[in-house]
């Protein structure tokens, strides 16, 4: 996917009155830079990837419904609110047990916070066809990819409950804005069914945690009670986006370790529901 040209935080600053309240962040898609617009604290973000823009226009359809406020954007560029609270999700993840069920419950009220939005959507949304093509046009690698590709064509071609999906949701996703609540940040921008915004729960928030079995199938259920959600659909979409980042990780050369146990451990589940 092609790049959008950098461009130099120092022109936002000046052309919305932004003073610098910290050191940015670069990741593969963006550039963050804490800020302070009118001395209230807030989030530059400056896209990289045609993904982010997409992400940065839905952020703005939410309208602060669940997700960060847009404070002003401008063709890949956005200020944002910035959450300011101490909760970590992850944290509490890793403290496991109760705190860990919390976090996940708080995750799902967050997902449907922003399903429950309704409005016209944008019309740059991917559905989850296109997402999962990748998947659907692999070549043959195995059983693995094969078996979550059976799933997948499946899956899509009888979606339950469509919604405007964030389609990245996880612990480090959805941030403690204090006296806001929970608030999403850095969507894909996808459209389907609703179950899969919920499958990131199971992937997060690290390897350790993640794939661990006792704690993966209390998580399942924690999501399938809280979010209302079919048990075997919730394991199939979870099958199904591990064989997809699987594809994903082969092209880019890497291994796909985490992806891989993501699948047996669904798959393993899958089969004991049967």
């Amino acid at each position: 996917m092609a790049g959008i040209e950098p461009v130099d935080p120092a022109l936002w600053l000046a052309r919305w009155t932004l003073e610098a309240d910290g050191e940015p962040l670069k990741t593969r898609s963006s550039l963050l830079l804490p800020v302070r617009c009118a001395g209230v604290p807030a989030m530059l973000k400056i896209a990289h990837e045609p993904e982010e823009k997409r992400g940065g226009r839905l952020m703005a359809w939410w309208s602060g419904n669940g997700a960060a406020h847009v404070l002003a954007q401008d063709d890949g560029v956005l200020l944002l609110e910035r959450a300011t609270g101490s909760r970590s999700l992850a944290a509490m993840a890793r403290a496991g047990g109760d705190k860990d069920d919390e976090a996940t419950r708080i995750l799902c009220v967050a997902t449907r916070r922003l399903h429950d939005h309704r409005a016209p959507p944008p019309a740059d949304l991917v559905p989850l066809e296109v997402w999962f093509a990748p998947l659907l046009e692999a070549s043959d690698r195995g059983e693995l990819i094969a078996g979550a590709r059976t799933v997948a064509r499946d899956l899509l071609a009888n979606q339950r409950e469509p919604r405007v999906l964030h389609g990245d949701i996880h612990h480090e996703n959805v941030l403690d804005a204090g006296a806001r609540g929970w608030i999403a940040i850095d969507p894909k921008g996808l459209l389907g069914e609703r179950t899969f915004d919920y499958v990131n729960l199971l992937r997060n928030p690290d390897d350790e945690i993640a794939l661990r079995p006792d704690r993966f199938i209390r998580q399942v259920d924690v999501i399938v009670e809280m979010a209302s959600l079919d048990r075997t659909r919730l394991l199939q979409w979870t099958l199904a986006l591990a064989g997809l980042s699987v594809v994903w990780m082969l092209e880019d050369g890497a291994i796909p370790k985490r992806d891989v146990a993501i699948a047996e451990l669904a798959a393993a589940a899958l089969s004991m529901s049967r």
